[in-house]
C-alpha cells in the first residue's frame, strides 16, 4: 500500500474486537490517490491522500 508523499500517512495497525470479545489483527488503510501534481515547478505523478487534496496542500496539474 502506498504512503502519502505530502504528509506521510500510511497503513495503521490495530486489533479488531468482536461482540464476543474475540481479538484479531486488522489494518486501516489511507485513502490514497495517484495524482499528477505540480512539485517545485515541474509536473510529477505522486501518491496523495484525499485529506491533503481537499485541504489544498497539493496543486493539481491541468
Amino acid at each position: 500500500m502506498a504512503k502519502c508523499d505530502v504528509c506521510g500517512k500510511g497503513v495503521t495497525f490495530g486489533i479488531k474486537v468482536s461482540h464476543s470479545h474475540r481479538r484479531s489483527n486488522r489494518t486501516w488503510k489511507p485513502n490514497v490517490r495517484k495524482v499528477r501534481a505540480v512539485m517545485n515547478g515541474s509536473v510529477k505523478s505522486i501518491h496523495v491522500c484525499t485529506r491533503c487534496l481537499r485541504s489544498g496542500k497539493v496543486e493539481r496539474a491541468v
